[in-house]
């Protein structure tokens, strides 16, 4: 999942990186994660990206613990300096983990998050998202989604058909995924959508439960 990415980024003066999207909708998606996340456990994240969500999240929910991961080494680097500098007792050291593969450096979650991954990335790393859920989430646990999908019957937006075309001409792989594509792989993998939540900018947070 290393390669070319979508988002702008930023850099402090130490290996910390920053997403101007995260500011604009991190409090957006902590509105969405407090209705659903448990009172307490471990909050797995997969695509970690800059690491700044982990550290706005485990500042909002502090009675969770957090388990920020990335595929990649530079985003491994920005997460641990993000952590570093912010000092979060709740938000623990990254870990290497690239959703595609079966082999995942963590063995169980009380919930998941995924936040801009399904469109940045090849289609085996959903699969491979919703598999690792089926295996580490117990009965009721929580996966949510963030980012934008194409949904049967709803026009989709010109922005995001815009950002669709982009996606593909950097990667032929990527792009706005079909929501009732995603859900399908979810299911086959014991999952059930609960909620589709509109949100800012086009985008959608998606939630699904643990059969």
């Amino acid at each position: 999942m290393t390669g070319p990415q979508p988002f702008a980024f930023s850099s402090a003066p130490d290996a910390r990186r920053v997403a101007p999207h995260v500011a604009r909708n991190a409090g957006a998606i902590v509105d969405v994660l407090g209705g659903i996340l448990p009172d307490s456990g471990v909050v797995l994240e997969v695509a970690s990206g800059s690491g700044e969500h982990a550290v706005h999240f485990a500042r909002a929910f502090p009675h969770i613990t957090w388990q920020p991961s990335d595929p990649d080494p530079v985003a491994l680097r920005s997460i641990d300096a993000w952590r570093s500098s912010e000092g979060q007792p709740n938000l623990l050291q990254p870990v290497e983990l690239d959703a595609a593969t079966d082999v995942w450096p963590v063995s169980h979650a009380d919930a998941m998050l995924c936040i801009n991954m399904v469109h940045i990335s090849p289609w085996a790393a959903t699969q491979g998202l919703m598999r690792g859920a089926g295996r580490l989430l117990a009965a009721g646990a929580p996966l949510y989604l963030y980012g934008p999908y194409r949904q049967q019957g709803v026009p989709t937006a010109p922005s995001n058909e815009a950002f669709d075309l982009s996606l593909k001409t950097r990667n032929p792989e990527w792009g706005v995924r079909h929501l009732e594509e995603v859900t399908r792989e979810a299911e086959r993998n014991g999952l059930a959508l609960e909620a589709v939540v509109p949100m800012p900018a086009n985008n959608l947070s998606v939630i699904f439960r643990r059969v």
